[in-house]
Formats: C-alpha cells, sequence, structure tokens
C-alpha cells in the first residue's frame, strides 16, 4: 500500500513539473500582432485631418499598414539643455493631434521613445522613456484614460538607420504616436514589449548634426 501511495505521489509531482514547464513554454513564445482591424476607410478618414494637424512643422506623418504613425524628432522638438522637456513649438502640433481623438473611442494611441545606440543603454532607454511620458501627457490633458493611451521607451532598440553617422543617430532620436484601433493597442504593446532585432528603414534624405547635449 505505502509503495503505491509512493508511485501515485509522484506521478503527481511529474504532472505538476510537466504542467509548469507547459505554462512556461507558453509565457515564453513570442507575442503575434493581430490582423489588421482598422479599415482602408478609417484610415483615409484621419490621415488628411493628422497631416493638418502637423502641416508647418518638423514633425512627420506615416502610414504603415493598419496604423498612422507620428514622428517627433528629438532635434527641434524636445530642450537640448533639459533632454526630457518639450519645447514650446512641440506643444502645438501634439495637442492638435490629440484633440482630434478626444471623442473617437474607438481609436487608441501608443507613444513610443526612441534613442540613439551612443552611450550607456540603460540610461538610453530611461530618456526615451521620459521623452514619451512628456508627449503621453498632452494626450493625458485631453482626455484619453489609459484603456486608450498606452507608453513605452524602447531605447535603442528599434532604429530607423544606421547609428554609425551623426544624420543616422539624429534620426533615430525621436518618439513615435501610433494611431491604431483599441482592437490591435494591446497586441502593439506586446509586440513593443519583446522588440525582435529592428530592421533598418531607408533613412531620408535629410541633414542632421548631433547637437551635444541632445545626443541619445
Amino acid at each position: 500500500m505505502r509503495n503505491k501511495i509512493i508511485a501515485f505521489t509522484c506521478c503527481l509531482l511529474i504532472a505538476g513539473c510537466s504542467s509548469a514547464d507547459k505554462k512556461k513554454e507558453e509565457v515564453a513564445k513570442p507575442a503575434v500582432m493581430p490582423p489588421p482591424q482598422v479599415t482602408r476607410a478609417w484610415l483615409d478618414e484621419y490621415e488628411p485631418k493628422l497631416r493638418e494637424a502637423v502641416k508647418g512643422t518638423n514633425f512627420e506623418l506615416e502610414r504603415r499598414e493598419n496604423l498612422l504613425v507620428v514622428t517627433a524628432p528629438v532635434q527641434g522638438s524636445f530642450n537640448p539643455d533639459r533632454p526630457q522637456m518639450l519645447l514650446p513649438a512641440s506643444l502645438g502640433p501634439i495637442t492638435r493631434v490629440a484633440k482630434l481623438l478626444e471623442a473617437d473611442n474607438d481609436v487608441a494611441v501608443v507613444v513610443l521613445g526612441h534613442a540613439d545606440s551612443s552611450g550607456n543603454a540603460a540610461d538610453n532607454r530611461e530618456l526615451s522613456q521620459q521623452r514619451a511620458r512628456a508627449v503621453t501627457s498632452i494626450f493625458r490633458l485631453s482626455g484619453l484614460k489609459q484603456n486608450r493611451l498606452q507608453v513605452m521607451g524602447l531605447g535603442s532598440d528599434a532604429p530607423r538607420a544606421a547609428n554609425d553617422t551623426a544624420a543616422g543617430r539624429a534620426l533615430n532620436r525621436r518618439v513615435e504616436i501610433l494611431l491604431t484601433s483599441r482592437d490591435t493597442m494591446q497586441g502593439l504593446i506586446a509586440k513593443y514589449s519583446q522588440p525582435a532585432k529592428a530592421e533598418l528603414k531607408e533613412a531620408p534624405k535629410v541633414a542632421a548634426v548631433d547637437q551635444g547635449k541632445q545626443g541619445k
């Protein structure tokens, strides 16, 4: 009888370990983005409005599959002496973008901070997070709640250009405002929580010069 009890206990322990290992494997699986759920009509409606909102500024607007992305370059958008603080000229376009979304509860915003690869990686990530929070604060003032607004600092994990030139590093120092549907927001968060090796995009043909303290 005692041997049967011991054998039964061992089976339970083995089963428990197998179950735990299975859960670990499930957790370790890379996050998968859900299929695009923002319609072309939605993109077509918002793209001209966003272009008008950032017109005449150094902000950029890009359409990526099921997203609209507004990019604020660090150079000209953040204070060189206080790198985590927005310049007054940046408040207008961000506020206008936020105002467009106030009444549309189906739209969500993910704000991503980026840095170049120079200096300490942990410091770069923290600075990119602070810059993203500065932009996010404008959206919060416009009434966007946490269920529609997320913020992340990615440091140098997702460059848009090579970091071996001054122009490339300047392009990589940026904050991106991703507009999507609430249905796909959590998929975006999952994707950027486990960033894969980013593929370099072709750098826009612009002149960019390092600004000392505004590096990273």
